[in-house]
């Protein structure tokens, strides 16, 4: 089916310039573009180890893809064949998403340190494109979880940013968007909200560069939802919806109307995908401070949570 479908049920004001007049009719709507993502440490620690299960489960819960996770240290073992065989059984696509460390921060003021950081987007954005994915985005601009006891400098901001360039210059022909999620202030100081986000998007000033938002993030960080949204406009490349305690999307205070009406207000129709973890991936659950059951199981975080997140779409998106 192509990008219109025909809609029996709904109405459409039409104002009609030649005969100056408003007209109730029915007719054609544009099919939203929006795609549904899952991450795949909700339901395992490493994707490629045994992939066929999660694809299964996504599949059945109606997702269109899945947002695998690959580390620094996992990226030269990484079972791409494996993966590729499994998503391409189930016809879902993937997201690309990495967290760079220690070893690969492209704030470090050692030059060696960042190549490697450079090197590693440049092989996660061949790996993903390989897979069909045109998106690696989490925290791309410096170690996830480093904290110095005070802000950022401006030779780090200088490092990320020259760093970031020559990633998007090395990975411009593999088609992938390299993204930049801002996270909140217990996992990084470097870029906690979306207007620095944005900043530094545009100081890479290439054309294969993005901002990433997710709502557990912004919840603690900005003012509100939907300013920081529309102001992101045309950069944003990716949205995660995260419950403020990653339960199930619906059930907790994130301000779901906000969220949805800011996406609609920049016609936003890239993915959204559920980001959620649970106690039961000990190492999953460790590094990202999961010590209790914050919904009855990840397939109802996955399933109820989606369900939920369509119904805002039905609701604020076109199609």
């Amino acid at each position: 089916m192509d990008e219109t479908e025909y809609d029996e049920n709904r109405l459409h004001l039409v104002y009609s310039k030649p005969k100056g007049f408003v007209q109730l009719r029915f007719g054609l709507r544009r099919r939203s573009m929006v795609k549904w993502g899952i991450h795949s440490l909700l339901w395992t620690e490493r994707f490629d180890v045994n992939p066929e299960p999660v694809v299964r489960k996504a599949k059945v819960f109606g997702f269109d893809g899945i947002e695998i996770y690959v580390s620094p240290k996992q990226i030269d073992t990484f079972d791409k064949g494996g993966v590729k065989k499994a998503l391409r059984k189930e016809g879902l696509e993937c997201i690309g998403c990495t967290c760079l460390d220690k070893d690969t921060d492209l704030t470090s003021g050692d030059e060696t340190i960042r190549k490697l950081g450079i090197n590693h987007l440049r092989k996660s954005a061949e790996l993903f494109s390989e897979l069909g994915g045109k998106l690696v985005t989490g925290v791309t601009y410096g170690a996830w979880g480093k904290l110095t006891g005070t802000g950022r400098t401006k030779e780090e901001w200088n490092n990320s940013r020259d760093s970031l360039r020559e990633a998007c210059r090395l990975t411009r022909d593999s088609g992938v968007i390299i993204g930049l999620e801002p996270a909140n202030r217990f996992e990084t100081y470097f870029l906690n909200v979306a207007a620095d986000a944005v900043r530094l998007a545009k100081e890479v000033n290439e054309p294969n560069i993005g901002v990433h938002l997710d709502t557990f993030h912004m919840n603690i960080e900005e003012k509100n939802f939907y300013d920081p949204i529309v102001a992101t406009g045309e950069l944003l490349c990716y949205m995660h919806l995260c419950e403020n305690d990653r339960g199930v999307a619906g059930t907790g205070n994130i301000d779901w109307e906000a969220v949805f009406r800011a996406l609609s207000h920049i016609n936003y129709e890239k993915w959204i995908t559920l980001e959620s973890f649970t106690p039961d991936i000990k190492s999953v659950a460790a590094s990202t401070a999961i010590w209790r059951q914050v919904a009855p199981s990840a397939d109802a975080i996955a399933s109820d949570g989606l369900k939920f997140l369509k119904s805002k779409q039905k609701q604020y998106l076109k199609g």
